[in-house]
């Protein structure tokens, strides 16, 4: 929940605020991970594929990333969901400097590190500190199965921030997972 947290939902194709700007889907999904997400414009999908995807996608590419770049070193729960939801928004845990030092053992210099790179001119300063509390100190910023879920304005197809949706994702986080 925490990496959904972050990111939210959003049911249909969209266009994210990348430079230039990308389809995206689901929980900030897009092409380059492999699912073909522009089979969802103008086709909105129930929160459980949305959540299918996410969880391929965490098992399939993110997770054996983030356990490749630890090098078999053994996380916690809070170390490794951070890792995650780290990864899932930089695609960068293999290059990275915070792990590095942290498997040095230079633990204050790994966090000053997450905590400040890749901020995004400073957008992503508040998830980098959550993060950050996350994998250092065990502190969770999401708490409960509570998901923002985000409409998509038309013809923009930009998420439409005036009217998010709070959604109980609970149950279908659950089949998701044993799907």
């Amino acid at each position: 929940m925490e990496l959904i947290g972050h990111e939210a939902i959003v049911r249909e194709w969209y266009l994210d605020n990348a430079k230039p700007p990308r389809g995206t889907w689901s929980i900030g999904i897009t092409n380059a991970s492999g699912h073909k997400v522009d089979r969802y414009k103008d086709n909105p999908q129930p929160i459980t594929r949305c959540l299918e995807v996410f969880v391929w996608l965490l098992r399939s590419k993110y997770l054996p990333e983030v356990l490749r770049a630890f090098g078999g070193r053994e996380l916690t729960e809070t170390e490794l969901g951070a890792a995650l939801s780290w990864h899932w928004n930089t695609g960068a845990i293999l290059t990275t400097s915070w792990v590095k030092l942290w498997l040095a053992g230079s633990v204050k210099s790994a966090r000053a590190f997450m905590k400040t790179h890749y901020l995004n001119n400073g957008a992503l300063t508040p998830r980098r500190e959550a993060e950050a509390a996350l994998f250092f100190d065990g502190i969770w910023s999401v708490t409960g199965t509570i998901a923002t879920v985000w409409p998509v304005k038309k013809p923009s197809y930009t998420p439409d921030w005036a009217h998010p949706q709070r959604v109980d994702i609970g149950a279908d986080l659950t089949k998701a997972l044993v799907a």
